[in-house]
């Protein structure tokens, strides 16, 4: 292109950007919406002045090493070149967005000729008798969904008795655990209450129906406090339920708790402490889905929800010893969840036993509008199958490291 007709160009861009803006425009800079900043280095300087130091300071964040002179000339021309284009971008005028905002990309977890939904559809609870109620509040806490579920059903367990139970254990026991960031005491008892009246009723719901469970504080809940366990979101309070908190209240579970998560989602430390592991209390829960693992395995609840990204699911399960399902990538609809990694983010059970995690994964499956990688789903599960001929893969190398036990190579033996 000729130096004339770039002039050319350029002249006519300028006349026509200047007829189509507003009059209000161009007289002052900071008029500009964000989004739109000047011409790289022509904006005014704004913000504090930056030292030398406080570019070495952030080398060590991002690890990579900058000259004394580069440090010095990012320095003395940040005001004019970047900081004018940070501000319009994410300062004070910046565009709020909704946190369910889904991207506008999507990852679809369905490889390419396959079918989006499995042919095959087949799902049958144990139908094994759950035997007599026990004598102890206890023995009753710790039973798997499985058992309590029959009994409630049978109306041997009202959901109001068994709610308080695991009520008076969140008083007793979280002052060590640290695994609770709020008690539904309110709504867990009107729920439970709801449950038991239309068992009576004969409306049973199904295996769900007037149990009480956990969630992990960054799945939103209508006018209660959703912390993502951080400081800054202490107060924060949601005007609608997660998807699988709606789906949940609508199988008759009963929520007792928001229950700890390491800081956005990061490790077992919250605002409050950290989680600690309720079998080894000088060990914390591991994160980041600490307090479902440690409220489940102290029979705190009788199932939780919690969330992976990168193993927050199976750390905390294999750390305090209860079953934690990992769903596959958009099984489960993320609707109303905090986003870690909208490519990797998944949540699921977390329960005592495999099939009340399969229970719970029933309930809390499908499509949702608002999660744009949530996929249809069928689930094959027969708890009456035999296991003859199953088999269980392992790496004989794990079984060697140091971190492997005595019990670990134990069970790992053909």
């Amino acid at each position: 292109m000729s130096n004339s007709r770039r002039r050319f160009l350029a002249a006519s861009l300028t006349l026509l950007g200047a007829a189509a803006a507003p009059k209000s425009r161009g007289q002052n800079p900071n008029d500009e919406p964000p989004g739109e900043p000047p011409a790289f280095g022509t904006g005014p300087a704004v913000g504090p002045e930056v030292s030398t130091q406080t570019f070495a300071e952030a080398e060590k964040l991002v690890q990579y090493p900058l000259a004394e002179t580069e440090r010095a000339q990012a320095a003395s021309t940040w005001r004019k070149s970047m900081a004018s284009l940070y501000e319009r971008r994410t300062g004070p005028r910046k565009l709020q967005l909704e946190s369910t905002l889904a991207p506008a990309t999507c990852w679809n977890p369905i490889l390419p000729g396959s079918d989006s939904v499995p042919d095959h559809d087949e799902f049958v609870r144990s139908k094994t008798d759950p035997g007599p109620l026990p004598a102890s509040d206890e023995n009753i806490a710790f039973a798997s969904v499985t058992q309590l579920s029959r009994w409630i059903e049978h109306r041997k367990l009202t959901s109001e008795r068994l709610t308080n139970i695991y009520l008076q254990r969140i008083e007793r026991f979280d002052p060590k655990l640290r695994c609770v960031i709020t008690v539904t005491r309110d709504l867990a008892l009107a729920q439970a209450k709801q449950a038991d009246e239309e068992i009576a009723a004969g409306k049973y719901r199904g295996p769900l129906h007037g149990i009480p469970w956990g969630a992990k504080d960054l799945l939103d809940t209508a006018d209660i406090p959703t912390t993502y366990g951080a400081e800054p979101f202490k107060n924060r309070i949601p005007k609608a339920d997660a998807t699988v908190v709606k789906r949940l209240h609508a199988a008759g579970a009963v929520l007792i708790a928001k229950l700890s998560l390491g800081a956005l989602a990061l490790n077992d430390i919250w605002f409050g402490g950290q989680t600690m592991n309720p079998w080894l209390l000088e060990e914390g829960s591991s994160g980041s889905s600490a307090g479902p693992g440690a409220a489940t395995a102290a029979g705190l609840v009788a199932f939780a929800i919690g969330s992976e990204t990168g193993g927050s699911i199976v750390g905390p399960s294999m750390r305090c010893g209860v079953t934690g399902l990992r769903p596959t990538y958009g099984r489960v609809p993320r609707t109303g969840a905090m986003t870690l990694c909208w490519s990797l983010d998944k949540l699921g059970p977390m329960a005592r036993r495999v099939e009340d995690a399969i229970l719970v994964l029933q309930a809390i499956s499908g499509p949702d509008p608002g999660d744009v990688a949530s996929q249809p789903s069928k689930l094959e599960f027969n708890a009456d199958a035999s296991v003859k001929g199953l088999r269980v893969g392992y790496f004989p190398d794990w079984m060697k490291s140091k971190t492997a036990t005595d019990v670990d190579r134990t069970r790992s033996t053909p």
